[in-house]
């Protein structure tokens, strides 16, 4: 029960505000019940109003969402995406997502397409850009987990394994006691602990895991040491006074003395005005991982870790960084340290539908890239809670996927091969670092037959999965460049095995030759100057007497030229130094072609230094001489054929 987790209310509330004199009563209604997250009242109001504004429509689509009803919300979105003035990136997103819940994957794409082009800098439009090529080998079963079905699974919502010694602990609504009052959110009993057996791959003989734990709200889900003495678990907080009236989700902890277990005690980073929750222990549960909608994170939901000293204090925990976290949810930490691997759900990162489990490994503090699971573990509903066994062998995870027996159901997993399975990321760069995006790269195995291929993202970035013990090579290509390749190995332990590409640029003739209707800006080598100089160096001379025998093979062509100089000097200086080399450059080159008037320059002075150098306002940078050198420049591009 994933959407028991961390709402954001900032954003509902000003939209409340703002929007409310100009709303229907039914819609003012529905809001309310939006706030309160009473998402089939808030339905129910909506439906009954006339005119929605888009905010109501927005709300209305993403109650669907909420109560799991992805055909009404795809609907809702279809309508006002389509049409209302108002639409911002986010509604791309969310339809795509609903598009792609309900088996729509094309059109999820489209609508994924114009997000990433409305919203570039956006971290989940990043990860599509980058995995958008990988969805055909997720969806494909690559024999590594084996997903079996619970038997205790019941009607209700079970969901949160976690190991306790030898058994599992988890949460579920299944508990219709006369006592324990409906959610409100999910018209569902409010959640209990409960612990099972496991015997060959099932939960057996669930039974009420403590009755002084289980309160009269929200208990759980719940994580416990090695030894089984010490847990965290989350839990509404009962006593919760704030002002916005919602009940958030909080951290208790409790510990197994004199055989039983004390009164909860709270996470000291709880807070009345945000959510902290599914907290998992490190094996010695001095580490804990746990998510957050505090203030300062990512985007909704955060990933969090925080450790605890000899005095029993927890520090202040840090948020684990965009290499997982997204502007979107991720949920359900779980940390398995024999294999140093992440277990978590997104649905922000790029995968088969709502939310998909994630791996990522985790050595010495540094975050590896997270990699979807695939199929079966995913699927294109939401796949929740994994925990692996301490030898990666089994583990259990939830899904709301169809074919089940209640709103979240449990499911057991084997692993096969998991460890011969690893990943050879890399960049495709220039000579000086440059990377190069949209380039090609293509996969070869140690018979040199190409088992894979891809696009590099806009970073240049490319990823394979491949088996362990093997060789590998990989070749880069990409218009006006010649080749490049880089070998690989997976013999060792690294789960992650670095390959980067460099590719060199063809030269200017060639790129030509290959492209006789070039009419595109083309950017050539560049040439470079001394401080406070405009003269000529001999070995600009070389990469001018390059340019002239081009211009002279290629008697229409066109080029121009633009001078830069460092920040150094005064910005006037800076500028009639760049003219005055602009105007040196041209004239070496106007005596040794033909048709003189082919080649123009301009001087831009310093408007094109890098931030990293700064050396205005008397900032006092710590950059080389060297790196100062690349600033001072004259860049050439082809501007007729």
């Amino acid at each position: 029960m994933k959407k028991l987790l961390l709402p954001i209310i900032l954003i509902f509330a000003i939209c409340f505000q703002a929007n409310a004199q100009e709303k229907s009563s039914k819609e003012k209604l529905g809001d309310k019940f939006s706030f309160s997250y009473s998402y089939t009242k808030a339905i129910d109001a909506y439906s009954d109003s006339k005119i929605l504004s888009t905010e109501g429509q927005r709300r209305l689509a993403m109650a669907y969402h909420k109560m799991d009803n992805n055909q009404a919300a795809d609907s809702v979105y279809a309508n006002y995406v389509a049409t209302a003035p108002d639409v911002i990136a986010d509604d791309y997103f969310n339809y795509a997502m609903s598009l792609k819940i309900n088996g729509k994957y094309p059109e999820s794409v489209s609508w994924m397409d114009k997000f990433a082009q409305t919203k570039p800098n956006d971290l989940r439009a990043k990860d599509y850009e980058t995995n958008k090529f990988e969805y055909s080998k997720w969806i494909k079963d690559n024999g590594i987990f084996k997903v079996i079905a619970q038997d205790a699974n019941t009607n209700n919502v079970d969901f949160g394994p976690c190991y306790f010694k030898d058994k599992i602990v988890f949460a579920s609504s299944r508990n219709t006691g006369m006592f324990k009052k409906d959610d409100q959110w999910m018209n569902q009993p409010y959640l209990d602990m409960y612990v099972a057996e496991i015997n060959e791959g099932q939960l057996k003989n669930p039974t009420n895991f403590d009755r002084n734990l289980n309160g009269k709200m929200h208990d759980g889900p719940a994580t416990f040491n090695k030894e089984g003495t010490s847990m965290a678990f989350t839990r509404n907080n009962y006593h919760d006074k704030s002002i916005d009236k919602v009940v958030e989700l909080q951290i208790f902890f409790s510990n197994f003395e004199d055989n039983k277990w004390t009164i909860p005690v709270p996470f000291i980073y709880n807070n009345t005005a945000y959510s902290v929750g599914h907290p998992c222990f490190t094996a010695n549960g001095k580490t804990m991982y746990f998510v957050s909608d505090m203030p300062g994170g990512i985007g909704g939901s955060d990933l969090y870790v925080t450790n605890k000293d000899i005095n029993g204090t927890w520090s202040i925990p840090l948020n684990l960084g965009d290499k997982i976290n997204t502007e979107s949810d991720e949920l359900f930490p779980f940390y398995e340290e024999n294999s140093m691997m992440l277990f978590f759900a997104s649905d922000g990162r790029y995968g088969l539908g709502g939310l998909d489990i994630f791996l990522c490994e985790m050595r010495e503090n540094q975050v590896g890239r997270a990699v979807n699971a695939g199929t079966p573990l995913n699927s294109r509903f939401d796949d929740i809670s994994a925990i692996a066994n301490d030898k990666m062998t089994t583990g259990f995870f939830a899904s709301n996927r169809n074919g089940g027996r209640g709103l979240d159901d449990m499911y057991s997993f084997t692993i096969a091969n998991l460890n011969k399975t690893k990943v050879i990321q890399g960049v495709v760069t220039q000579k000086d670092g440059t990377r190069i995006p949209k380039s090609f790269v293509k996969l070869f195995d140690e018979n040199n037959k190409a088992i894979d291929s891809m696009i590099t993202n806009n970073e240049g970035e490319f990823s394979f999965k491949v088996e362990s013990g093997k060789n590998f090579q990989l070749i880069g290509s990409k218009e006006f460049y010649l080749d490049g390749n880089s070998f690989a190995t997976t013999v060792g332990n690294e789960s992650i095995v670095k390959a980067d590409i460099v590719l060199l640029k063809k030269p200017i003739a060639e790129q030509i030759k290959e492209n006789p209707n070039l009419t595109e800006i083309l950017e050539l080598n560049t040439i470079y100057f001394d401080l406070d100089k405009s003269n000529i160096r001999p070995d600009a001379k070389i990469e001018l007497d390059k340019i002239v025998s081009i211009m002279n093979q290629y008697p229409n062509l066109i080029v121009a030229l633009s001078s830069f100089t460092d920040c150094r000097a005064s910005v006037k200086y800076n500028q009639l130094l760049s003219e005055r080399r602009a105007k040196s450059t041209v004239n070496y080159i106007k005596k040794k072609i033909s048709k003189p008037s082919r080649i123009t320059g301009k001087g831009y002075g310093e408007t094109m230094f890098s931030k990293a150098c700064p050396c205005e306002n008397n900032v006092v940078s710590d950059c080389t001489d060297e790196e100062y050198q690349k600033e001072r420049n004259s860049v050439f591009t082809i501007v007729k054929r």
